[in-house]
């Protein structure tokens, strides 16, 4: 089983929802199967097939959210002195030459949203960042083609 790293907030985030999965959702759909049963015949209970079709599914995240957590490598980036340089976990403020400032913050795979500045550590910049230090001028080959960007700031929080 390999870990995987993970953030303190990716990891909060993660026990949240397993609560809301097993302790909100499951019990409605049980009671959602119930109501379903007593209308009678199974086999023509379309409300029936929904209810298990969407036990399925929520038994299957909480599995899956179960096997992240169990493999999580929290990374606090809060206890780490890095002094400028970016690692998993620290937000990282970019100028790209040829457009406008933007600000990721690295993180797992699990964590991954590009709607809210959060890139995986794997990807092309999330690669093409890490191990760079503040002020230095980077080139990134990207599936969009290469950017070219200035790291104008690190901070870990």
């Amino acid at each position: 089983m390999e870990k995987e790293p993970i953030t303190v907030e990716g990891l909060e985030k993660l026990k949240k929802e397993l609560i809301v999965l097993k302790e909100k959702k499951r019990p409605e759909i049980v009671a959602a199967i119930a109501e379903a049963r007593s209308h009678g015949d199974l086999k023509e209970n379309a409300e029936y097939h929904a209810a298990k079709e969407q036990q399925s599914h929520n038994e299957g995240r909480i599995q899956e959210v179960e096997d992240i957590i169990a493999r999580a490598n929290v990374i606090d980036v809060t206890k780490i002195n890095n002094d400028g340089k970016v690692i998993f976990g620290s937000t990282v403020y970019l100028q790209n030459l040829d457009t406008k400032k933007i600000d990721y913050k690295i993180v797992g795979k699990d964590e991954a949203d590009l709607k809210k500045k959060l890139i995986y550590f794997k990807s092309p910049i999330g690669k093409g960042l890490i191990g760079k230090n503040k002020k230095d001028l980077v080139e990134i080959k990207t599936p969009a083609g290469t950017k070219n960007f200035e790291i104008i700031d690190v901070k870990y929080f």
